[in-house]
């Protein structure tokens, strides 16, 4: 494997695996307190992503890292390691998790039994929207002067995604932190919502943001200043 691969490779493996390691642990032992795991399930991304961002991106999500090759910001070789590392560590943050305490402690990534697999599914999205969308404008966009928040942006997100839905579909937005807990635990119990549900949304977020705000929104400016065309507008380029 390419030594870049694998630095990048480790760095979302261990991104993800603290997400599912915090995040579900903290669930476990607060006995699904709200406040708990809305706050362990944000810090653990928003720390991540400030340590790790500049060396793989911080994604820790295979939704996130799809939103990327749809936008073609990542090669897809590069974006398959993505994946293989997210799941490799989310799986072995879920094991490690059972070892700790039990295995039916691990289901925390299944619908509450009040709500429909239809209603689940349009929750992942709306979280998962809101959380790529917050990626995109501040790791993605240059443009502003956020990228030096944008791990608390990104975390904060998280948090408030959490308490929304942590009690009716356990807020995965990300398929590897619902695919870790579900293998591991046994429980599959709508299991492709968590596949579905944040796919749809980060397609859409990044998508969109992508083509409403990053991409160009007039020709590029083409002849010198004394033509009288304007200033270019940040992040397009004048030909002289």
């Amino acid at each position: 494997m390419d030594v870049d691969y694998l630095r990048r490779g480790v760095a979302e493996y261990v991104g993800t695996f603290t997400l599912i390691f915090i995040g579900g642990g903290a669930g476990i032992w607060s006995g699904n307190d709200i406040v708990a795991v809305a706050l362990a399930n944000g810090l653990a991304i928003g720390i991540m992503v400030t340590n790790l961002g500049h060396i793989s991106g911080g994604h820790f999500n295979p939704s996130i890292t799809l939103g990327f090759v749809v936008t073609k910001r990542i090669a897809p070789v590069l974006a398959v390691v993505y994946w293989i590392s997210q799941l490799l560590g989310a799986i072995s943050a879920a094991f490690v998790l059972r070892y700790l305490f039990s295995k039916s402690a691990l289901a925390f990534s299944t619908p509450a039994p009040h709500t429909t697999d239809g209603r689940a599914v349009v929750l992942e999205l709306v979280m998962t929207f809101f959380l790529v969308f917050a990626v995109w404008a501040t790791a993605v966009d240059a443009r502003g002067a956020f990228k030096s928040i944008a791990g608390l942006a990104i975390g904060l997100t998280i948090t408030m995604d959490v308490f929304v839905g942590g009690q009716v579909t356990g807020a995965a937005m990300n398929p590897a932190r619902a695919l870790g807990p579900e293998l591991a635990g046994g429980t599959w119990t709508g299991w492709w919502i968590y596949w579905i549900g944040p796919i749809a949304g980060a397609l859409i977020a990044s998508l969109l943001y992508e083509h409403l705000y990053l991409a160009p929104l007039r020709p590029p400016v083409v002849g010198t200043p004394a033509s009288g065309v304007d200033e270019p507008r940040p992040g397009e380029t004048a030909v002289s």
